[in-house]
């Protein structure tokens, strides 16, 4: 495995120019991953969110394009119907009239993310994707999770719902989660693995950096088999990251199988660029 460290992004002349140092050897290479909208919409129960500090999200701008490649394949990103809002696990409040999904992308199917097989999704988007006062970069609104036992495979989901476009993004499965900035690991008891999901060209604070742009999201520990929870690592300098905690598969099945999609939809009167990562709960102690 390979180990964690700081990572930096500079957005400048419209575009956001990210870089990463660390400790980590290997390079992340690119990759997509993914589901299809209809699968999120199935029968879930989702943890309680917990409001965060004040948002002031960016205004909606066009859909980002994506152009996608993989360390160990290339997978084609492929649409998906766009089916009733009802049931999605990953809502953070009932749906209102005008609800709709627009769109619907399954950028990788299942998969072991690396180390030596990351997952990578580019976007390119326009610098500023709103003007002032919101943030200049696509911004984290909201966080959901969601459990879909009666898929095939059976998934729990961790979603992360953008104002102003898809960010770019990396998957990867890391030996710990490590800390922007200070270097220092995360603890994140009760898990069998950790996944670490890395946008790029994005941000979780306002503006002014004063506040959260954060509205909704579950407790840390979440408590579901595969995804038992998750903490934030980052979120500097167009760089913003996650650790995501992975319950114990069964012996004979040590690896745990990610899916990664994105949807574009109206939500609660937003207009959200939602990147949901998924993990297979099939084989579990």
């Amino acid at each position: 495995m390979n180990t964690s460290s700081s990572r930096r992004a500079n957005v400048g002349s419209g575009q956001a120019a990210v870089s990463r140092a660390g400790a980590r050897a290997g390079a992340r290479a690119a990759g997509l991953g993914a589901l299809t909208l209809a699968l999120l919409l199935a029968g879930c129960t989702p943890p309680a969110p917990q409001p965060s500090a004040g948002s002031q999200p960016a205004s909606p701008s066009a859909t980002a394009t994506a152009a996608t490649t993989s360390a160990t394949q290339t997978a084609t990103p492929s649409a998906s119907p766009a089916p009733s809002l009802s049931g999605d696990a990953d809502e953070t409040a009932p749906p209102q009239p005008g609800d709709k999904v627009i769109s619907s992308t399954i950028t990788h199917d299942w998969a072991v993310p690396g180390p030596n097989a990351p997952f990578r999704t580019d976007h390119q988007n326009p610098v500023p994707v709103a003007p002032p006062p919101a943030p200049p970069l696509p911004a984290l609104h909201a966080i959901g999770a969601g459990q879909h036992p009666s898929d095939a495979p059976p998934y729990d989901q961790l979603s992360f719902r953008f104002t102003g476009g898809f960010p770019s993004y990396d998957v990867e499965t890391v030996d710990e989660l490590v800390a922007d900035g200070s270097g220092q690991p995360i603890d994140m008891p009760g898990t069998g693995s950790i996944l670490e999901v890395t946008f790029h060209g994005a941000q979780a604070h306002t503006a002014d950096g004063t506040a959260s742009t954060v509205t909704s999201a579950p407790a840390p520990a979440i408590g579901y088999k595969a995804l038992t929870s998750y903490a934030p690592a980052g979120d500097f300098e167009g760089v913003l990251s996650y650790g995501i905690g992975v319950g114990r598969p069964m012996e004979t099945v040590p690896e745990t199988r990610v899916r990664v999609f994105e949807v574009e939809k109206i939500e609660q009167g937003q207009h959200l660029y939602v990147v949901a990562v998924q993990l297979d709960a099939t084989n579990w102690k």
